[in-house]
C-alpha cells in the first residue's frame, strides 16, 4: 500500500492518505449511556404492599383483632398506592384520566350491587320498607355513582333466620372504600395542582379537617348526615392519598433524608396518645378504627416511613419470588377481593353450622366448630370461588381480554437462564 504524506495547515499536523477504496468512513464512539428508569412497569413493592393490605382486611373482618389496623393500617396504604397510581396518570389530561379510572371502578361495583339487591329484594326488601318508596328508587342512584353510600336494608328475615338479620349491612359497609376512591379521584388534579405549589400545607389540611370535625362538632345533629360522612372519610385519609401523589412527585425525596424517619413517628405517637387517652370501657380493646383523628394520625405515620423506604423493586427479591403468583393474582383481582369476601364470610355460617348436627363433629370438633379460624378456612375457597364467577368484569373494565384466573406463567428455564 503506497501513502503519501502532505504537510499542510501547520507544520506540526501530518496528515496520513488512506486510497479511497481502502478507506472507511470513521464511526463515531458511542457516549457511555446511564440506563433509564423503568416507566410503566409495575412496582413489586407497592404489589406487594397492596396484597398484605388485602388480606388484612379479610382477617380483620373475620376476627375483629383491634391490634391489626396499628399493625397494618391497610386502608392508609391502599389509599397511598392509589394516589401513587393517579398522580403517574394524571401526566395524561385530567378528564381523561378520570374517566379510566371511573371505568375500571364502576363495573366491578355495578354486578356487585346487581347481586345484593336482587338478594335483598328476594330477603324481603323493597320501596315500601322505609315508608319512602320515591327516595328508596332515587337512592338506588348511589349504586350507579356512589358519590355517597349505598343504599341497604339493615334488618331482614335472614332468608329464614340462616343468616343474621344484618346480612346486608355486613356485606355493603366495606363500600364506603369505593366511594371515598371515587371522591380522591375526582378531585385529584386540584389536590395535585395544590401539591405541587403548597406541598406541606396540602398534606396538613386533610389532616386538620379530621380534628377539627371529630373536636369541635362531634355532637352535632348532622354527624351522620351523607355530607358528613363523605367529608369525615375523605379527610381521615386524605393524606395518604396526597402522600402517594408527593411520593410520585419525588417531593419526598427532596427533602433530608432523616427528615421522614424522624417526624413520622412522632405522629404516629399523637395518634397513640389520642387514642389511649379517649374514654372507652376498660375491659374492652380500644379498637383504633373507632378514632379517626387517632387513624388519620397513624397512617399518615406509618405509610410515610413505608414510602420513605420503597426500595422500587422491578424484579422479586429471590426469597419472594415464589410468592409472584398470588400477590400477581390478588393485584388483578384486587376490586372484587375486596368486594365479595364479606359475602364469602357471611355465607360460611350456614355452611358451618349444619355440621353441629353430624355426630363426628359434636363429639371430637367441637373445638373445631367454635374455633374464628374455621369460618376464615371456609370463607377463602368461597371468596376464590366469587372472584372466579365475578371478577372477570375487571378485565372488561381496564379493555383487558376477560380471564377466568389471572394466575401469572411462569417462564421456563428463568432460572437456568439466569444463572
Amino acid at each position: 500500500m503506497t501513502a503519501s504524506f502532505d504537510f499542510g495547515g501547520t507544520q506540526d499536523t501530518v496528515r496520513l492518505r488512506i486510497p479511497a477504496a481502502l478507506r472507511r468512513e470513521s464511526q463515531p464512539v458511542p457516549e457511555p449511556s446511564t440506563p433509564s428508569p423503568r416507566k410503566g412497569g409495575r412496582d413489586r413493592y407497592f404489589d406487594l404492599l397492596r396484597a398484605l393490605a388485602l388480606v388484612r382486611v379479610v382477617i380483620y373482618h373475620n376476627f375483629g383483632w383491634f391490634w391489626l389496623p396499628v399493625v397494618f393500617p391497610s386502608m392508609g396504604v391502599m389509599f397511598a398506592l392509589a394516589g401513587v397510581l393517579m398522580a403517574r396518570s394524571l401526566s395524561r389530561p385530567a378528564l381523561g384520566v378520570i374517566r379510566g379510572r371511573l371505568r375500571r371502578l364502576l363495573p366491578p361495583m355495578w354486578l356487585f350491587g346487581a347481586v345484593i339487591l336482587t338478594l335483598e329484594i328476594i330477603d324481603g326488601w323493597g320501596p315500601e320498607a322505609e315508608g319512602h318508596p320515591n327516595w328508596w328508587w332515587g337512592k338506588l342512584l348511589f349504586w350507579l355513582v356512589p358519590l355517597s353510600t349505598p343504599p341497604y336494608a339493615e334488618s331482614l328475615n335472614g332468608f329464614d333466620h340462616l343468616v343474621g338479620q344484618g346480612w346486608a349491612v355486613q356485606i355493603v359497609v366495606p363500600l364506603w372504600y369505593l366511594r371515598a376512591y371515587l371522591w380522591y379521584v375526582l378531585l385529584s388534579p386540584l389536590m395535585l395542582w395544590a401539591l405541587r405549589r403548597m406541598p406541606v400545607v396540602t398534606l396538613s389540611v386533610p389532616l386538620a379537617v379530621t380534628i377539627v370535625m371529630n373536636t369541635f362538632f362531634i355532637d352535632q345533629e348532622f354527624l351522620y348526615g351523607r355530607v358528613w360522612e363523605n367529608l369525615s372519610d375523605f379527610a381521615m385519609f386524605g393524606s395518604c392519598w396526597i402522600l402517594g401523589m408527593a411520593h410520585q412527585e419525588g417531593l419526598l425525596k427532596k427533602i433530608p433524608q432523616f427528615v421522614v424517619p424522624s417526624v413520622a413517628p412522632l405522629i404516629m405517637v399523637a395518634g397513640w396518645w389520642y387514642l389511649h387517652t379517649r374514654p372507652v370501657d376498660p375491659t374492652v380493646s380500644t379498637d383504633i378504627e373507632s378514632w379517626p383523628i387517632a387513624q388519620a394520625l397513624w397512617s399518615f405515620g406509618f405509610v410515610a416511613i413505608l414510602l420513605h423506604v420503597s426500595p422500587s423493586w422491578e424484579q422479586w427479591p429471590r426469597p419472594l419470588e415464589r410468592w409472584n403468583g398470588l400477590i400477581s393474582l390478588l393485584n388483578s383481582r384486587a376490586v372484587s377481593v375486596y368486594l365479595w369476601h364479606q359475602v364469602a364470610l357471611v355465607a360460611a355460617i350456614p355452611l358451618i353450622d349444619p355440621l353441629w348436627s353430624v355426630g363426628f363433629f359434636y363429639e371430637h370438633l367441637q373445638w373445631l366448630l367454635m374455633s374464628q379460624w374455621f369460618p376464615l378456612l371456609v370463607a377463602i375457597p368461597l371468596t376464590g370461588l366469587l372472584v372466579l364467577t365475578f371478577g372477570w368484569v375487571e378485565d372488561l373494565a381496564a379493555k383487558r381480554s376477560p380471564r377466568l384466573f389471572p394466575y401469572p406463567r411462569r417462564v421456563r428455564g428463568r432460572r437456568r437462564a439466569g444463572a
